[in-house]
């Protein structure tokens, strides 16, 4: 089997909507992040960030959504800066946990940033019905968070990221507090969100069948600091179901992935 090389300097596409060029970020602490990271993303990718904890795959996501800064390199979404972008509401951002106002209902929570960005009042409970519907908890609107089970909190964070229609979704390890069963079910749910909507999708996570089983393409990124040690480019159908799991490439790409974190002396990733 012929492991992908590593790509230090990716050429620029005119299709690129995510272009990072020679990115680092040191902390004020000294500590050093990202180094270097050089990174293309094509409109309409599904792109997963997996390596080891503290190896700076969710500081190259703030990076691209404008919560930090970088210390060195440029970054580029749509051609814009991070911040314009950021400005612009060009992505949606679904954290590690739901985040979800207990007070308000769930098709309140939806509604939450068209309030902010100013999107007329008619259009509020329209549009946050139709990102209920599409996550599949239009039934649910009037229920409040803490009457709903964690995934189900995580698709309404999904569709709360969803309603302003951005360009892109950044998603911060969305499923790794939940059950098994849960996070594959949840994981075929996203699948269908990603080729319905057609947004680009970049997703950190630390499990091998969970970036494999997501992705059009895999970035395995080393330990502190944190460097891209590979791009792994994932073959298989469209669209997934629960026996691609089992077949004969999703395994192959997964050791694939296994043997690229292994090269960059990383072992915390799940089995």
């Amino acid at each position: 089997m012929t492991q992908s090389q590593p790509n230090p300097h990716p050429t620029p596409s005119a299709a690129s909507l995510v272009s990072v060029k020679d990115v680092s970020m040191v902390f004020p602490t000294g500590t050093v992040a990202l180094q270097n990271a050089s990174l293309e993303v094509a409109a309409g990718e599904f792109i997963s960030l997996i390596g080891p904890s503290g190896c700076g795959k969710t500081t190259l996501l703030r990076l691209l959504a404008d919560l930090i800064r970088p210390t060195s390199g440029s970054i580029r979404i749509g051609g814009k800066t991070p911040e314009e972008a950021r400005k612009s509401r060009a992505y949606g951002y679904v954290f590690q946990a739901p985040t979800l106002m207990e007070w308000r209902t769930v098709l309140q929570n939806v509604m939450l940033p068209l309030e902010v960005m100013g999107v007329p009042k008619a259009e509020h409970k329209p549009r946050a019905e139709r990102m209920l519907a599409l996550v599949g908890l239009e039934k649910f609107a009037r229920h409040y968070p803490w009457q709903l089970s964690g995934g189900m909190q995580q698709r309404v964070s999904i569709a709360r990221a969803l309603a302003f229609d951005p360009q892109l979704l950044f998603m911060d390890e969305p499923f790794g507090a939940l059950d098994e069963i849960t996070r594959e079910n949840l994981n075929l749910e996203l699948l269908r969100l990603w080729r319905e909507t057609g947004k680009t999708v970049i997703f950190v996570t630390h499990s091998i069948p969970e970036a494999v089983f997501l992705s059009t393409r895999i970035v395995v990124m080393t330990p502190r600091p944190g460097k891209i040690e590979t791009v792994i480019p994932v073959d298989l159908p469209q669209p997934r179901s629960f026996e691609t799991r089992e077949t004969t490439r999703f395994f192959e790409i997964a050791t694939q992935v296994r043997e690229a974190l292994r090269k960059g002396h990383g072992f915390e990733v799940q089995e």
